[in-house]
């Protein structure tokens, strides 16, 4: 696999998806989980895709239950804590892992693409991101710390690459 786009995922409702569809945009991947201390980050990712959607960024959100089982929820239950809380409109995935055996494989490729901290390849937590370049390859990636706000100075040079 050479860029992201080689990749496929399940939506919220379960429909099969590629991301081939997004070619030549910029994606914004974020595991994601609703009761973590970082939950409210969805909150900023809404906006980045409000601001920059038509512009050409697409954010992915990607449901994670490896930390703290902070993401038990059913798909509908997700669905609906999101919309609710967070006004999110932006596309979000099936639950996936992140780490171990079953991780999903568009996460096994990011995070050998893109180590973290001393090149470790593992998530740490939720809300890590990954911002992908319209040519399908990685940029960076962003730890749970680093708020969505934050990253807008990269997502715009990506934007105007």
């Amino acid at each position: 696999m050479s860029s992201v786009y080689d990749f496929n995922a399940n939506t919220l409702s379960g429909t099969a998806a590629s991301l081939s569809e997004y070619r030549g945009k910029v994606l914004l991947i974020v595991n994601t989980a609703s009761k973590c201390g970082f939950t409210p980050q969805y909150k900023g990712l809404e906006a980045l895709h409000e601001q920059y959607k038509d512009q050409g960024l697409v954010v992915l959100g990607f449901p994670c239950n490896q930390f703290g089982a902070q993401e038990p929820g059913s798909a509908d239950e997700i669905g609906a804590f999101c919309e609710k809380n967070y006004g999110v409109t932006f596309q979000l995935f099936e639950k996936v892992d992140v780490n171990g055996d079953n991780a999903h494989p568009l996460f096994n490729f990011l995070k050998k693409t893109a180590p973290g901290v001393l090149g470790t390849e593992g998530i740490k937590w939720n809300f890590t991101k990954f911002l992908v370049g319209k040519d399908g390859n990685v940029f960076d990636r962003y730890a749970s710390t680093t708020t969505p706000e934050s990253m807008k100075q990269d997502i715009e040079k990506l934007l105007n690459a």
